[in-house]
């Protein structure tokens, strides 16, 4: 399930091609002047920073901030400001803005076009963008030890793994965790939408007496090798490196070593324990219990229910994508393609009148790029059972009850029957309340409000995962 790191990691201007100029009465150029910040927000959910400066030769620069998605400084690869009209491109978006300046120098009115969708953007100047509020900023001094580490995986050449361990003080050796990201390119705090909840999470976890182990993925910061052509079962190898790496330290238990993973990470730790039977616990958040595709028809409905008219609309579009989604296990990429022409136009036809002048051809190629990538093709055929029913150690199996990503109830019963079926005797599974795909407590709980939210995990969740590790561990009484 891609994050809203689709959001592992995908920005919302990553494929857009921004246009169009919107018109406003003209003025004297003299009036005018670009440099400075210059923020707004996308259809009220996500702020995009736009900071002008002028080189020594008069020429101007920029670059383009998404604080909600934690993307920061990209460099604009042009930026040009004639009359009152500013135009500026970002080719690693395969795009740029256009816009208008106001009469009074303060705003700039243009137009933000996503995947020839076009939507409205105005941008006002401020002298300093103010920073998401996220009530959980976890800042030195720790009451803890914090490394730096880098270590290979001697079975991917060219891949060398960066990232931070944290360590009680105190007469170790310790018990450890490592945490494993969702799905797409994140850095070691997973971070999305300017929350860190890896960093949350193993300033928690440290505190309580538990060593963190938390990467970049490969490609990503100070990790070497690419996200291009890899699937879950390569990330799963990085991560016994890590096992591996980390059972060598003197102040780590060797024996006392398990696996948290979120969303993705959730089906990449029981890769890992078919590979290392010494794992000596599992937390699943948000960790999926069914096949691949299941998965995703269930993400679907639940996404896109409130954009839809009527149940009708969404069975339709729903039925197209399972033709897609078999279209890809049969291996058959024009049956792919095929598919995904029905499936878009589907769901333009639920947009009504909204869906005119979109891009239908871009729309398909992005579509298509997506369903037919390696990750997203082993992802949906992918069943975790098999290796669900081989875990033997104690296993943590949480969702929240609003996650839209994950659906809870079948997801758990589908982790349930698994787990069971392959005779582990400790497994607990909950459902949270209130909690989302982030494990934030949500109001609306779509998407759209992940980075609206100033709590990055919910206090409850925090002490949950917690109290059950120190328990499977020996550091406190069960």
């Amino acid at each position: 399930m891609r994050h809203a790191r689709g959001m592992k990691r995908r920005l919302l201007f990553a494929a857009v091609a921004l246009t169009c100029i919107v018109g406003c009465r003209s003025v004297r150029a003299a009036e005018r002047d670009p440099v400075g910040h210059w923020q707004g927000s996308l259809q009220g959910m996500v702020r995009l920073v736009l900071h002008v400066e002028r080189r020594d030769d008069g020429s101007l620069a920029g670059t383009l901030d998404s604080p909600d998605q934690g993307a920061m400084g990209l460099r604009l690869d042009s930026l040009a400001f004639a009359g009152d009209s500013l135009r500026c491109s970002l080719h690693a978006a395969g795009g740029g803005y256009a816009a208008r300046m106001n009469a009074t120098g303060d705003t700039l009115h243009g137009t933000w076009s996503q995947l020839g969708q076009s939507m409205p953007l105005v941008l006002a100047r401020t002298s300093a963008p103010a920073e998401p509020v996220r009530t959980q900023r976890i800042v030195p001094p720790y009451p803890y030890d914090t490394l730096a580490v880098a270590f290979e995986n001697p079975r991917a050449p060219g891949v060398t793994l960066a990232g931070t361990l944290t360590v009680p003080r105190g007469k170790g050796p310790f018990p450890a965790a490592i945490l494993i990201t969702g799905s797409g390119g994140q850095d070691r705090d997973e971070t999305v939408f300017a929350h860190r909840p890896f960093r949350v999470l193993a300033d928690h976890l440290t505190r309580n007496g538990i060593a963190v182990l938390r990467l970049d993925d490969r490609g990503v910061g100070g990790s070497t090798g690419k996200q291009a052509g890899a699937a879950s079962g390569d990330f799963a190898g990085d991560i016994v490196a890590g096992v591996d790496w980390l059972a060598k330290r003197p102040d780590i238990a060797a024996k006392r070593i398990g696996l948290v993973g979120h969303s993705e990470g959730g089906l990449i730790a029981p890769l890992v324990t078919t590979q290392r039977k010494a794992i000596a616990f599992v937390v699943l958040l948000a960790g999926p219990g069914l096949r691949g595709d299941s998965l995703m028809i269930l993400q679907n409905m639940a996404v896109r229910r409130p954009y839809v008219s009527g149940e009708d609309a969404l069975a339709r579009e729903i039925a197209e994508v399972r033709a897609a989604y078999a279209a890809v296990r049969s291996g058959d990429s024009t049956a792919v393609l095929a598919a995904v022409r029905r499936l878009v136009d589907a769901q333009l036809g639920s947009m009504g009148g909204a869906a005119a002048g979109v891009d239908r051809e871009g729309l398909v190629t992005s579509a298509f790029r997506q369903i037919w990538s390696p990750w997203f093709r082993y992802f949906l055929v992918h069943d975790p059972a098999p290796d669900l029913q081989r875990i033997r150690c104690p296993v943590l199996a949480i969702n929240g009850d609003k996650d839209i990503q994950v659906v809870a109830k079948e997801n758990l019963a589908g982790l349930e029957k698994a787990l069971r079926a392959g005779g582990n005797k400790d497994i607990t599974l909950l459902t949270l309340p209130g909690l989302n795909h982030l494990f934030q407590t949500c109001r609306t709980c779509t998407m759209g409000e992940y980075g609206q939210i100033e709590e990055t995990l919910a206090p409850a969740a925090l002490e949950l995962i917690s109290t059950w590790i120190r328990k499977r561990t020996g550091l406190e009484k069960r």
